[in-house]
């Protein structure tokens, strides 16, 4: 026999104590919350234990001498009324939403769904088909953050699994998991390329909706959350969540820090014919978003299901609990928030003052990390680009679509790719933000590889199982004259080309630079454009053949170098004319200042400009040239000496070294020139 005691409201989830654990969760409308404790195995319920209501709509329960490690899980009794957003039933198990750890694996089964009254097929117990929480009291991250600037971060997105999940220098055991990611061949990888923050794919605890395990598919990027607090299993050499830590403490020993993209915009039990697995059967109205009338109708501003209901204070405080969590314990440096419009929307629309922004504003700890919005999402007003307050960066869709664009030249492209290049301040500037502001990318997990981009003008999903009908129809991609993969040598070259090209227009650009994982191996998805579902060969990253594929390493980690020496791009402001001690500067082909007439030539595909530091004596110009014809130029004079240094182009025969002020520019083709003072240059390092 147990013996029990009332217990504290706080802190919710389960807490080890010195002679046994407390337990408080949330469910203000449950007439009863019942504590079921099962044996080490899982599969047997040891005890159901009644929990006592306090104010606020908490239930709490002391056990005495029950230790760290015991599995559990919450019964929640009370009405059904699905029209007013009621679904208790005290026959399904519920995990823990403040659970730091669970035992066992989920399996779909008709014994989850929750949308028919108890009585009927919903009298079936579901505890068979549910993973169990598990009592755990984690240690606080104890490593030292690299706390690297902004101004010196390039971010490499990457997902847990696929990169290093074919990677033969990785013990097989650690291949795809969190030790495969701070393994020392995949570390220097990342070092040899200059990336100073790696972020990853959701690693939250994750399952695989119903419809495509009936396909044979799984979720492979995780979008689909089941635990805000437990890292994902799969992704777990042991089993053990200190493996998470481990691969935080390690590349936080190389300077590398960790983002981690984060889904708290839905969960897992998506809509009223979704399963009940945690929060649903606890507070569902208050947890999730729904119609005034009928309540049982969730708003789908996420196009998953559900939307989390950011304006309740119980839902507000478990995400910050949350993010304080994998900030004070799992040690990650930052965020990345998928669907962020959401975080900041009321029923009357987004704002940028909503709760949420305000706590993470004040709070201690969230203030100091990286915050990254992914500012959009499917609802009303979705779409939030440059509306996020300080010091929130932003991922920027319009520099990806804009580059993309001006390479497979599109006409009148070029007073656009100005801004985005200047860093978009017709986007950020509003508001008292930088150019530092914007996460400038070609192509991250959703979308076509960058690769893909120069390969496919279509989308080729066929895998999803959809019919193709899934994925972005419109790429601003080319494919050089062959749709796929091709031998020809001529057509090869040309996509090799295309893409330093790109590459160059990122890095040269004002804001932070971020590349997909892969896109230094030429990696390939077949032109799959939503490989959301492909867990396997396709998605995973390949590094057989490294010599024929890195064709992309060296010009990445040549920009990153250039990059770091110029203190423009590490300013903070945005440059305008007036500024005495920075300077912007654009040209035509002539050398000449552009004007009205040039910016406003749909048919002109040339742009070059000048990013100078008149105290440093530095300057860096950038010619990019999408023309499919080659072309005279004649190069401004360099500020600060008596020619320009040529030190990387796209051109395939470049050759490094001073070059002449006028010369011949091939068709789609990128350069970066420098022009130092004399006396720094010959004391400076080549690059």
């Amino acid at each position: 026999m147990l013996n029990t005691q009332l217990g504290c409201t706080h802190p919710l989830g389960s807490t080890v104590l010195e002679n046994g654990v407390n337990f408080a969760v949330y469910a203000p409308n449950a007439t009863q919350v019942s504590l079921c404790l099962f044996e080490t195995h899982a599969y047997i319920e040891l005890a159901r234990l009644h929990m006592h209501k306090r104010e606020g709509g908490l239930w709490t329960l002391f056990v005495e001498s029950l230790e760290e490690g015991a599995l559990y899980g919450y019964r929640a009794d009370g009405p059904y009324e699905s029209k007013e957003g009621f679904l208790f039933n005290k026959n399904k198990l519920l995990l823990d939403p403040y659970c730091k750890d669970f035992y066992g694996d989920f399996t779909w089964s008709e014994r989850h769904y929750c949308h028919l009254p108890v009585g009927e097929f919903n009298s079936h117990d579901n505890a068979i088909d549910m993973p169990k929480s598990r009592v755990c009291s984690p240690s606080p991250y104890n490593g030292k953050k690299p706390n690297i600037p902004w101004c010196k971060t390039f971010i490499y997105e990457c997902h847990v699994k696929g990169a290093t999940q074919m990677l033969g220098s990785v013990k097989q055991q650690k291949q795809g998991t969190f030790l495969g990611i701070c393994d020392s061949s995949f570390i220097e990888h990342l070092k040899s390329i200059g990336v100073t923050a790696i972020e990853l794919l959701p690693v939250h605890a994750f399952i695989s909706e119903q419809f495509l395990t009936t396909k044979g598919l799984q979720n492979y990027w995780g979008y689909n959350t089941l635990s805000f607090f437990v890292p994902h299993k799969a992704y777990s050499a042991t089993g053990n969540i200190i493996e998470f830590q481990e691969m935080v403490s390690t590349l936080h020993k190389h300077n590398i820090e960790v983002i981690i993209d984060v889904v708290y915009n839905h969960t897992a039990e998506s809509g009223i014919d979704g399963p009940m697995l945690s929060m649903k059967g606890l507070h569902n109205h208050g947890y999730y978003r729904m119609l005034h009338s009928p309540e049982s109708v969730y708003i789908n501003d996420t196009g998953c299901g559900n939307t989390i209901n950011i304006d309740d204070p119980i839902t507000l405080r478990l995400i910050l609990d949350s993010l304080r969590y994998w900030v004070e314990y799992m040690g990650v440096d930052g965020f990345r928030f998928d669907l962020a419009t959401i975080l900041g929307r009321t029923h009357e629309g987004f704002h940028g003052q909503h709760a949420f922004f305000q706590a993470i504003a004040q709070d201690p700890v969230l203030s100091q990390v990286k915050l990254i919005a992914e500012p959009w999402d499917v609802g009303p007003g979705g779409y939030q680009l440059g509306a996020f307050p300080p010091p929130w960066r932003e991922w920027n869709d319009k520099y990806r679509d804009i580059v993309r664009r001006f390479w497979r030249g599109d006409s009148g492209t070029l007073p656009e790719l100005a801004k985005r290049i200047h860093g978009s301040n017709d986007l950020f500037e509003h508001n008292l933000r930088g150019p530092l502001n914007s996460i400038n990318f070609l192509t991250s997990h959703d979308g076509f590889s960058l690769a893909d981009w120069v390969s496919y003008g279509d989308k080729h999903n066929e895998a999803n199982g959809e019919q193709n009908r899934d994925g972005h129809s419109e790429n601003y991609s080319f494919n050089c004259g062959v749709e796929g993969e091709t031998t020809d040598l001529e057509i090869v070259s040309k996509r090799n080309k295309l893409q330093i090209s790109a590459l160059i227009t990122l890095f040269m650009s004002k804001g932070v630079p971020m590349i997909c994982a892969g896109t230094e191996l030429n990696h390939t998805q077949k032109g799959n454009n939503n490989a959301y579902c492909q867990d396997n060969e396709s998605s995973w990253l390949n590094w057989v053949g490294l010599r024929e594929s890195q064709i992309l390493k060296a010009p990445i980690t040549s920009l990153i170098k250039i990059r770091n020496k110029l203190s423009v791009f590490q300013h903070p402001f945005f440059v305008h004319a007036d500024d005495e001690r920075f300077a912007v500067l654009w040209y035509n082909r002539a050398g000449q200042i552009m004007s009205e007439s040039d910016w406003h030539d749909e048919l002109n595909k040339t742009l070059v400009y000048i990013l100078a530091d008149n105290v440093e004596c530095s300057a860096v110009l950038v010619v990019l040239h999408a023309d499919t014809s080659d072309a005279e130029i004649q190069l401004p004079e360099p500020p600060f000496s008596t020619s320009w240094e040529a030190v990387l182009s796209s051109k395939t025969d470049f050759e490094v070294g001073q070059i002449p002020n006028s010369f011949c520019l091939t068709g789609q083709s990128a350069y970066v020139l420098l022009s130092n003072h004399e006396e720094t240059a010959n004391g400076s390092e080549k690059v």
